[in-house]
């Protein structure tokens, strides 16, 4: 089998992630882009590239199946644009642009180019939330009628710590929901098949001032924490609390969707286990491949008791773009048209916390205009 032939855009953390995946899911990364000949030499180095190169268009040229895209929010669309035009696969994080309109231009696109395009909604990947998803999806299951749960990181909980996500800018309108928040609400919408259809959020700050450009501060317009109450297509309710300034909380994603006749727990940072509640019972269900209905699929390789991690998750999410690009099917692979919908909540977000109301998440198209400049 052929190995894929990956570029990688963007020396982050994020960039290091991407990289690590392409290696463990049997890539092979060709190129690693920096804006200069030395940060393109050092983001080889630092990526494990055969090369490094000074732009996309230098990447392009060295025949790569696949580029990923790991820069700032901002630079999204201006990355991913050029590949997809010249029919290479794109794996870009979210958000997939800071504004709708953008998004659905890329979102097109990718459909028109035939290409895979895919953005790294990675907890879709545990095998306990696939394990909430089939039991909640089964025939016949009672749809919950309650989703809430929180996002909750601490990174920015110091009032000296500041980053290019502040800056709205080059971040986007929104940064801790935006950031994080849409993954919260892309595990509901994935795990329960429900759609929100309207939000009312407010927004705070821990912090009205970080550190600036030459060591003065700046006031802060983006949010470090949000408080979202949404309701679904079903007629569910629910809420998600959101916050990168709650100290102590390193990545605590976790969510309880809840039917009456059992609830579905889960927390990112104990992974292996769902908690599932009931009327006359609860029980601790323990991620476990060779028990009779576990999920299915590449977490099944790891065998119970060797715990399966935020990595593991992310290099099964690039193998399935992988597969995808050789032609497989893959199952739950999110898309750019997952992108386009966490877009679509982001604005919907802002714009009730703008407003103090209640917003409809817009599911319409962007005015033909747009898409005849594509």
């Amino acid at each position: 089998m052929r190995r894929i032939r990956a570029a990688v855009v963007g020396t982050g953390f994020m960039g290091s992630v991407h990289a690590r995946s392409i290696t463990a899911a049997g890539g092979e990364l060709v190129a690693a882009v920096g804006s200069t000949p030395e940060k393109a030499q050092r983001a080889a180095d630092l990526l494990g590239a055969a090369r490094g190169v000074g732009t996309v268009s230098q990447a392009l040229a060295e025949g790569v199946d696949v580029l990923h895209v790991c820069t700032p929010n901002v630079t999204h669309s201006e990355i991913s644009r050029p590949a997809l035009e010249a029919g290479v696969a794109v794996v870009c994080e979210k958000p997939l642009a800071t504004d709708v309109a953008t998004a659905e231009a890329l979102s097109v696109l990718a459909q028109r180019s035939g290409v895979v395009a895919t953005v790294p909604f990675v907890y879709r990947y545990y095998a306990s939330v696939r394990e909430a998803r089939n039991r909640l999806r089964g025939p016949g299951h009672p749809s919950p009628w309650l989703l809430h749960g929180s996002y909750l990181q601490d990174w920015m909980a110091d009032a000296a710590t500041t980053n290019w996500r502040v800056d709205p800018t080059a971040g986007g309108a929104s940064r801790a929901f935006g950031d994080i928040g849409v993954h919260w609400c892309d595990l509901a919408e994935f795990v329960t098949g429900q759609r929100l259809t309207r939000v009312c959020a407010r927004f705070g700050r821990s912090a009205a001032t970080r550190p600036g450009p030459y060591g003065k501060s700046v006031p802060v317009t983006t949010e470090d924490g949000a408080v979202v109450s949404f309701e679904t297509d079903t007629g569910a309710i629910g809420s998600v609390v959101v916050s990168q300034a709650t100290a102590g909380r390193k990545n605590a994603l976790s969510f309880s969707f809840d039917g009456p006749d059992a609830s579905y727990g889960f927390c990112q940072e104990t992974p292996e286990s769902l908690w599932v509640g009931g009327r006359d019972f609860n029980q601790i269900v323990l991620r476990d491949p060779a028990r009779a209905k576990a999920p299915a699929g590449r977490s099944a390789v790891l065998p119970s008791g060797h715990p399966q991690g935020y990595y593991e998750c992310f290099a099964d999410f690039v193998a399935d773009t992988y597969a995808a690009i050789r032609g497989e099917h893959v199952e739950g692979l999110p898309t750019f048209a997952d992108g386009l919908r966490a877009a679509r909540i982001t604005e919907a977000v802002v714009t009730s916390a703008a407003s103090g109301s209640w917003v409809d998440i817009a599911t319409v198209s962007v005015p033909n205009e747009t898409r005849s400049a594509l």
